[in-house]
Order: structure tokens, then sequence, then C-alpha cells
């Protein structure tokens, strides 16, 4: 469990760097650093698991379930913590994609990232392609289109024009 821990902790912390320019709170990382820490303390506990059952120590085998207790409970909380707070932390995601897609022109490194969001997650805007529509750059294109990031893979000729919905 503790591997698998550390690699889900692992891969978060990497995929992060993909996605950091719609996460600039740095705390964004702190479940991935928790969950690391986690596994860390769950090696070490289940070492403690192991030594007491293997000398056979009452005391060993006590200390052992009340940690195990002592996580259920922190489990418990963070889920209910996690469920509590869910609407604000789309809010604030939502808001941090807004400014990273109203900076958009095509060139700049966050543009890159939009691209590279919009077409591995196959979406278009934050909600929907309607998104764009109140951008700077959709504005200043004038050919009422939207990047060509949020075509369908499966369209070959898509402009991105809104008047084809269906191709993006």
């Amino acid at each position: 469990a503790a591997a698998g821990l550390s690699y889900v902790g692992a891969y978060v912390i990497n995929t992060y760097k993909s996605y950091d320019n719609f996460l600039q709170d740095k705390y964004a990382l702190l479940p991935a650093v928790i969950i690391i820490c986690v596994a860390v303390v769950m090696f070490i506990i289940g070492l403690i698991g192991c030594c007491a059952t293997f000398r056979e120590s009452r005391v060993g085998l006590g200390v052992f379930l009340a940690i195990i207790l002592v996580i259920f409970i922190a489990e418990v909380s963070a889920f209910v913590l996690g469920f509590v707070y869910r609407e604000k932390v789309k809010t604030d995601v939502q808001g941090t994609m807004h400014s990273v897609f109203e900076k958009y022109d095509g060139k700049n490194p966050e543009s890159a990232v939009v691209d590279y969001l919009q077409e591995q997650l196959h979406c278009c805007g934050v909600k929907n392609y309607s998104d764009w529509t109140t951008t700077r750059w959709f504005n200043s294109t004038g050919n009422n289109s939207v990047p060509l990031s949020c075509c369908r893979q499966d369209m070959k000729n898509c402009t991105g024009h809104l008047d084809q919905p269906q191709e993006l």
C-alpha cells in the first residue's frame, strides 16, 4: 500500500508540471506531498506491525492498533474536509482557468498549456466552446473561431469555426 501511495503522489507531482499555469496556488501540490508522507508513515507502521507480530508483543500490537485507528480517523476527516471544500476548489480553479484563457494568444507558453490541456482532456474552454467568445484572442482574430486544439481528433478538416459546433 505504501508503494502504491508513493507512486500516486509522485505521479500527481509529475503531472502538476503540465498544468501548473492553471494552478497558480502552490498549495495545490500539498495533497500529493501529504500522500507521499502518508506512504512513508505507512511503511514505518507496517514494519512496527510486522516486528510486533514476529515477536508476539502485546504492547507492540496495541501500539499498532492505536496507530491504525488514528490513521482511520484522519482519513475520515480528510474525506469530510474534501467534500465540504470541493466547491471552493472548483471556483478557484475555474477563475484561474478563465484568466489563463484570457491571456491566450496562440504563441506564449500559457497558450501552449491551454492547447495541451484541451487536446489531452478532449475539451474546449472552461465549461464549453462558448467560453472563448469572451476572450481577447477570439475578438482579435475576427474569424468567429476557437483554437484548433478545440477540434475533435477524428475531424481532419476542422477549422474551429463556431458555425460547426459538432466538430468541436
